[in-house]
């Protein structure tokens, strides 16, 4: 339905007086495949309808047909539209200054609209067939000659013509994030209603640090906030939407150490205490970012030692803060992640807030990858205790599946952000305005400049409502466990940790050569060369993309999280089956 509602859109872009125009995507579309034609959101615009059948068969049976079948479908034709040459001669001698005009030149303006929309249209169609590739693979400078011609920077400007090709040709070369086998990061998939308002937001065009130039944003930031402050459990809280989790993580240290020590905006850092951060082993990088940034120096975070799930361990928290008080340090925050990026781990909210509070410390929670829980009330007692903490970070664009980016940093305490960030620009924040201008919350910002993130989101939600997302959540956390039990099945996988938590599934596979060297001095060194083939072999092939890393002691192995509305059941059999077919050619 998403996709339809996008192609009526298109032809309200159309007047009726683009007969020609009209007749060339008439010629057009005789010439698109027919497994990119019809569809729906159960079965995205593309999917053949053989294809699902096989893929239902397949399940059923759990065989290896399905990585074969994928080698065939991913042919060198995976995607012949892509190679029509449109009839783009109407835009030719039109440059971008010719749709700015005051007598406007509309028709040009609709046309030229009218193009792109198709293009968007067609990559979004391929993008969710399992027809076609997640990628067209091409080392760097490979892709820098193939699009020399059209991506370096003139002294004149190209015309209409040029600047349609450019954008074709563009997603020619993209990733498919949208792709069902795309399984590389924790943000996946397409929505539609997302883009859709990503789109609004663009037309749009405007900055969220004041109510006078974001009247209808600014209301719907304050909806939002409260409505996911309500699922935190903070009736009075505060928060703002910020670019990414990593900033998010940022502002909840930066308000840590301004609760303790709020001196330090005008008087800096001289002559204070080394204060120190505690986060444990498997927590994100931004952690040791943030420190660096706000000058307390990486060396300041304190790691925690986890159990073998990726949960940190609340007695060596209460160790590590004990010997920092020895020391004479100051325990200025504890990070709990919930939702660990590679593991999925929850960290044990409650254990670990009874310890903050023992000790007067600001509880900062990173749910950037699994706050999202929280609308599950199957599974939002991973997050038991979330009302003890003082901030706490919340990706929607990963879980969600909100279009990148969309992060909110959440306060229980309504004041602190404007207290550590306002400095009151007389040329933006003036108090003698004609409205209530607490709703400039620009103010509260680190940055000035800040983009619209809210609206997408708002939209999904209003498409959605509370339970929409819940069945997404639970959705994600369903294919996970059955990735979970099909690769204790094969004799070849082995998981990484027995136990899921969020929608992480981490695990080796282990060649014929390696099974039986399992106790050998070779065999962590031979084994963390495993995953790196593989993810090689895919994606030259273009058939799936899949993330591998190593993780303290252990050599590299996949993880695949679930976040992709469109994935199925069938799709990760394909995983499965396509990893064995790989390893007979690396």
């Amino acid at each position: 339905m998403a996709f339809e509602l996008f192609q009526k859109i298109r032809e309200r872009c159309r007047s009726d007086s683009l007969e020609r125009i009209l007749t060339l995507d008439h010629q057009r579309s005789s010439t698109v495949p027919q497994n990119l034609k019809g569809g729906s959101s159960q079965h995205p615009k593309g999917d053949d309808p053989q294809q699902h059948k096989e893929d239902h068969s397949h399940h059923q049976k759990r065989n290896n047909a399905a990585g074969e079948e994928g080698g065939k479908l991913l042919s060198s034709k995976y995607c012949p539209n892509t190679d029509v040459t449109p009839d783009w001669a109407e835009f030719e001698g039109c440059f971008a200054l010719d749709m700015m005009t005051v007598d406007g030149k509309t028709k040009l303006k609709r046309s030229f609209f009218a193009e792109l929309l198709d293009i968007l249209l067609q990559h979004v169609s391929v993008s969710e067939s399992r027809t076609h590739k997640v990628l067209d693979f091409h080392h760097p400078h490979q892709l820098q000659e193939m699009m020399g011609h059209c991506i370096e920077l003139d002294e004149n400007g190209r015309d209409l013509e040029q600047i349609l090709s450019d954008c074709k040709e563009t997603l020619k070369y993209c990733i498919r994030t949208g792709h069902p086998r795309f399984l590389n990061q924790l943000s996946t998939g397409m929505d539609m209603i997302g883009i859709a308002g990503e789109w609004l937001t663009a037309v749009a065009n405007t900055n969220m640090f004041t109510y006078e130039v974001a009247p209808v944003f600014t209301l719907m930031e304050e909806v939002l906030l409260r409505k996911m402050l309500s699922f935190v459990g903070w009736k009075d809280g505060d928060g703002i939407f910020a670019p990414g989790g990593a900033i998010s993580n940022l502002y909840g240290m930066l308000a840590a150490r301004h609760t303790r020590f709020p001196d330090i905006k005008t008087k800096g850092l001289v002559g204070l205490p080394h204060m120190v951060v505690f986060t444990s082993s498997h927590s994100h990088f931004s952690m040791k970012k943030s420190a660096s940034l706000l000058g307390l120096g990486t060396e300041a975070v304190v790691y925690v030692d986890c159990d073998c799930n990726g949960r940190m361990l609340p007695e060596d928290l209460m160790r590590r803060i004990d010997l920092a008080l020895a020391k004479g340090e100051v325990p200025l925050m504890v990070n709990a992640t919930c939702g660990t990026t590679v593991f999925g781990a929850f960290d044990p909210i409650i254990d670990i807030a009874t310890i903050c509070k023992t000790h007067n410390i600001w509880l900062h929670v990173d749910g950037a990858w699994g706050g999202s829980v929280l609308l599950s009330e199957r599974h939002r007692h991973l997050l038991a205790g979330i009302s003890s903490a003082n901030s706490m970070t919340w990706n929607p664009h990963k879980m969600m599946g909100a279009p990148l980016q969309c992060s909110a940093i959440l306060l229980r305490q309504k004041g602190i952000l404007h207290d550590v960030n306002a400095l009151g620009a007389s040329y933006l924040y003036q108090n003698d305005k004609h409205y209530d201008v607490t709703y400039d919350t620009g103010d509260k910002a680190i940055q000035c400049g800040r983009h619209n993130d809210v609206f997408k989101l708002w939209l999904m939600w209003r498409a959605k409502g509370d339970m929409g997302f819940e069945s997404q959540i639970d959705k994600n956390f369903r294919l996970a466990r059955y990735l979970l039990n099909r690769i204790r099945e094969r004799p070849n996988f082995k998981l990484v940790n027995n136990e899921m938590q969020g929608p992480n599934v981490c695990f080796w596979y282990i060649p014929e050569s390696l099974a039986c060297e399992e106790d050998t001095d070779r065999y962590q060194v031979e084994l963390g060369k495993v995953a790196p083939k593989l993810k090689a072999a895919m994606m030259e092939k273009g058939s799936m993309m899949l993330a591998y890393q190593p993780l303290l002691d252990l050599p590299n192995f996949f993880r695949v999280a679930i976040s992709n509305p469109v994935l199925q059941e069938s799709d990760l059999d394909f995983v499965i089956n396509e990893l064995e077919l790989l390893a007979k050619i690396i």
